[in-house]
Formats: structure tokens, sequence, C-alpha cells
């Protein structure tokens, strides 16, 4: 029996909620916690890079998760002109703010794992190649299935 009726809500949740879990793996098991964390990353990320390679990225994104990664999106202010470390993880930071203390390295490099292991290998190597070497160096040389 479907859950809410609908096929692509209930494929969503359940998408979504393989997604926190591999992030509260790492992070404990605060699913609110996990759900800042994707957001946080995801939206800094989303602002790194050029809008088609974002919009293909977003377009690969389970559906409840896109709207997270679309939130409070203005293309005409992107991409960030910020192309360091520091201001990357200041970003996730800021976007955390508002749960428990989190290291937003250990958060960035926990999404990244998670958008490695889920998102088509191709458009998931454009993402990381799209980004400045200290940024990519965050992301996961190889994820297991």
């Amino acid at each position: 029996m479907s859950a809410t009726g609908l096929e692509v809500f209930d494929k969503t949740l359940q998408t979504t909620n393989i997604w926190l879990d591999e992030i509260m793996a790492d992070h404990g098991p605060d699913r609110r916690v996990a759900w800042h964390m994707l957001g946080a990353v995801l939206r800094t990320l989303r602002d790194w890079l050029q809008i088609e390679l974002a919009a293909n990225l977003g377009a690969g994104l389970p559906l409840l998760v896109r709207g997270t990664y679309y939130d409070r999106y203005r293309p005409r202010d992107l991409p960030t002109t910020s192309r360091s470390l520091e201001d990357f993880l200041q970003r996730v930071a800021e976007e955390m703010k508002s749960t428990r203390p989190v290291n937003p390295e250990d958060a960035t490099r926990t999404v990244f794992k998670v958008l490695a292991r889920h998102v088509d290998l191709g458009q998931s190597a454009k993402v990381r190649d799209a980004l400045p070497k200290q940024i990519q160096a965050l992301w996961p040389e190889s994820v297991g299935v």
C-alpha cells in the first residue's frame, strides 16, 4: 500500500530517507540536522556552479531534495565570484547556523559522498571537476554502491 497515494511522492520520500540515513551514519541520528546539512551543502554547491551545470545537477536530484536545492535560488546573481575553500565552508556554516554545531568541512565531505554515490557518475564528475581544486579535494575518490 502506498504511504501517500502517489508513487512519485513515495519514491522521493524513500530516496530522500536513504540519503538522510547515509548522512546520519556519519553525523548521528538526528534527521533534522541531516536535512539541514544536505540543504546547506547543496545550496552552497549550486551557487558555486555555472547556471547550466547547476540546473543539470538539480534535474538529477530526487524531487524532495530538489526542493531544498532550489530554495532561495537567484540565478541572476550567480555563480558566486568567490572560489576559495574557506568561503565555501563559511557559506555552509552560515546555512547550518539554525541547527546544532557541525563541522562544515565534515558536512561537505559527507554530502559530497552521498552525491557521488547516488547522482549519475558522469554528472557528478562534471560537478566535481567544475569546482576549485581545494573544494574538489573534499569529493570522495570513489564510492561503492
